[in-house]
């Protein structure tokens, strides 16, 4: 969601394709970093709270797998500006990440058999359509 809507908003400042790809490439490696370094933490921190002794390797295994799986999916919403200029890679990337978010909803409230999937899958599509708009206005706000 933040990358689409980092995307977007830089795409509504007019800078040049070039410069896109390069934001998003460097978004989508840096959070998914990030977001790697928070599963380890996490994981060792719960482990410790529990009275275990934390289990480096696994703590391990899931950064990794959440670093590749955060850069896996920031690709969706970047493959637009690497093939089409302007608004169609605007255009192009919001409907895949909103899509994206419709079936990442629906999926994961059947896979945890929560009641009312479709519900949960509109839920996400406003949430994630509501930070690409955020993004889009920021963007047009601090056009230079």
């Amino acid at each position: 969601v933040s990358t689409v809507g980092l995307l977007a908003g830089v795409a509504a400042a007019a800078i040049s394709q070039s410069a896109i790809v390069t934001t998003g490439l460097v978004l989508i490696v840096v959070e998914g970093f990030s977001m790697g370094v928070g599963s380890f933490l996490t994981e060792e921190t719960t482990e410790e709270m529990e009275g275990g002794k934390p289990e480096t390797w696994g703590a391990i295994r899931g950064a990794v797998v959440m670093l590749v799986s955060y850069c896996l999916a920031g690709m969706i919403p970047l493959a637009p500006y690497a093939f089409f200029a302007g608004k169609t890679a605007v255009v192009t990337s919001i409907i895949l990440s909103l899509l994206g978010l419709l079936i990442l909803g629906y999926g994961t409230s059947k896979f945890y058999h929560r009641p009312h999937p479709f519900r949960h899958a509109i839920k996400m599509f406003f949430l994630g359509g509501t930070a690409v708009l955020v993004g889009i206005l920021v963007g047009k706000l601090f056009q230079v």
